[in-house]
């Protein structure tokens, strides 16, 4: 071996057991950030600063929520890709970017499985198709019999959002063949027009609205878990009307840069179900209707489901013809 591989194996076998004591004694600074690709006062944000706190006093290091936003999550999940893997930057992920906006677009400014530890899922959102309470269909058959015949326009959060492509397999697969598609800049936009007539329904979380629904503003036709929620017993599932690949949510979970240290993505994983057990947590999401699983898909389970989603709704992009050009 020459001299210069044998001082490079050698300075090499001198940093391991250093960069091990490093990662293993994490976090022995502060602040450990958690970076929110959304605004302030979304499910992403309150998820966000749910955590913060438990996850302070876990690692006994101060958490800040941090936003940044644009680009319908791309700005901040993209930053949080480029930090270094010292467990001190962690991303709250999304599956509107690692999934639906993977599916959608043709080019990605990075890769949503590779440029990521992820630890796990920590919650799941559940899609509502939603129709003006004076609306005239009951239910989801009666919906999507009249769009066969007559232009129905349904709203989005914008062009390849989850939103768009629930509305769009509800086109193909319920044979509703005058559903139209009308994007908006976000959810809220999509609502106030459905509520002003402009539009005759919008895919969107149930999160967002719960307090709509108990008021009796907005009727729910169908929703996208696979059986009736407790809380919303009266709300029937996509999948009981006919249509089973309306199945599915939008998912949140705890991830990192690549390559984060063993330690740490250890510790971290198993913080999650010890989070979500606590109940000021599990009460809150309860008031949101937003779902943790009775067993979290942690580790390399959950990195499978990102990579099998993005293969079942690159399907459905391709199928419906969606494409955003970016």
């Amino acid at each position: 071996m020459k001299r210069r591989d044998l001082l490079t194996a050698g300075a090499a076998a001198l940093a391991a057991p250093w960069v091990h004591a490093q990662s293993a004694a994490w976090p022995t600074r502060g602040p450990v950030r958690l970076i929110c690709q959304y605004p302030p006062g979304g499910l992403v944000d309150t998820i966000a600063r749910l955590m913060a706190p438990h996850l302070s006093q876990a690692l006994s290091q101060s958490v800040v929520v941090e936003n940044r936003a644009g680009a319908g999550g791309l700005v901040g999940t993209e930053y949080a890709a480029r930090q270094q893997a010292d467990g001190y930057s962690l991303l709250v992920s999304h599956a509107s970017v690692h999934v639906y906006a993977t599916a959608t677009r043709r080019s990605m400014p990075f890769d949503p499985v590779g440029d990521f530890t992820h630890m796990g899922m920590l919650v799941e959102a559940p899609m509502l198709l939603l129709v003006r309470a004076n609306s005239p269909y009951q239910n989801l058959t009666q919906y999507a019999n009249a769009a066969k015949t007559k232009v129905h326009r349904y709203g989005s959060s914008g062009i390849g959002s989850a939103n768009h492509l629930f509305g769009e397999l509800l086109k193909i697969d319920g044979k509703a063949t005058e559903h139209d598609h009308v994007p908006y800049q976000g959810s809220a936009q999509a609502i106030q027009d459905l509520m002003g007539g402009q539009i005759d329904s919008v895919f969107d979380p149930v999160t967002t609205n719960v307090n709509q629904l108990k008021g009796g503003t907005m009727r729910a036709l169908a929703i996208s878990t696979p059986q009736r929620l407790p809380a919303l017993p009266n709300i029937p599932t996509f999948a009981e009307q006919g249509l089973p690949s309306l199945t599915g949510s939008q998912w949140l979970g705890l991830s990192a840069p690549k390559n984060l240290p063993a330690p740490i993505t250890q510790r971290l994983t198993a913080l999650i179900p010890e989070i979500l057990a606590k109940p000021d947590i599990a009460s809150r999401l309860e008031d949101i209707q937003t779902l943790a699983r009775k067993t979290p898909v942690l580790g390399e389970d959950f990195t499978k489901l990102i990579q099998s989603q993005i293969s079942t709704w690159t399907a459905v992009a391709k199928r419906a013809n969606v494409e955003v050009i970016a």
